[in-house]
């Protein structure tokens, strides 16, 4: 009887199969079912009413960062920096720019975007995380290979759940009144 002590059942060690970035992959997709960083944009994000954002990305870029400047919040994706409206659409943005997301949907009540970019953050970190304590010991170019790896398995994930509208839909009923003659109150 064998009893398994760690998260990951990928071999350590030379063995009759080397290990690939794709199986490392694979690894921390099993144990993140339901809640990566797609599962979050589907679940939080498109399931309301949202706005499109076009990042404009050619490729994943290799520093994203938040600048706080004195005409205010910037994300800086490459050499491109994009004028944020506050700093939770910037670490929204920034998630996605960071697995080179070029087109997103972004909540349209601003009291949800901060609570998104929480859960996008933390699903982001905890992937880059299991991947790292999956691929260590091995390689730097592994390791590289694998974030690489990620990174694409995500973005064709959020691409795929699409980025919505590019306006938002409003209700255009302006009736004052309901059928049958009362005003409503």
């Amino acid at each position: 009887m064998t009893r398994e002590t760690g998260p990951t059942p990928i071999a350590r060690g030379r063995g009759p199969r080397t290990v690939r970035a794709d199986d490392i992959v694979a690894e921390v997709g099993r144990l993140m079912t339901g809640s990566t960083v797609a599962d979050v944009y589907r679940a939080r994000v498109l399931s309301d009413r949202t706005r499109r954002y076009e990042l404009n990305l050619a490729k994943p870029p290799a520093n994203v960062e938040i600048l706080h400047t004195l005409l205010g919040i910037e994300l800086k994706v490459g050499r491109r920096r994009l004028l944020c409206p506050d700093l939770a659409t910037a670490r929204f943005l920034q998630v996605f720019a960071r697995i080179g997301v070029g087109v997103v949907a972004i909540p349209y009540d601003i009291t949800q975007v901060s609570r998104a970019a929480d859960e996008l953050e933390s699903a982001w970190h905890r992937a880059l995380l299991l991947a790292e304590h999956a691929s260590a010991g091995r390689s730097d170019r592994l390791r590289a290979r694998v974030r690489r790896a990620l990174a694409a398995q995500l973005r064709e994930a959020v691409v795929a759940a699409g980025a919505g509208s590019k306006r938002p839909a409003f209700l255009q009923s302006t009736r004052q009144r309901v059928p049958g003659g009362s005003a409503r109150g």
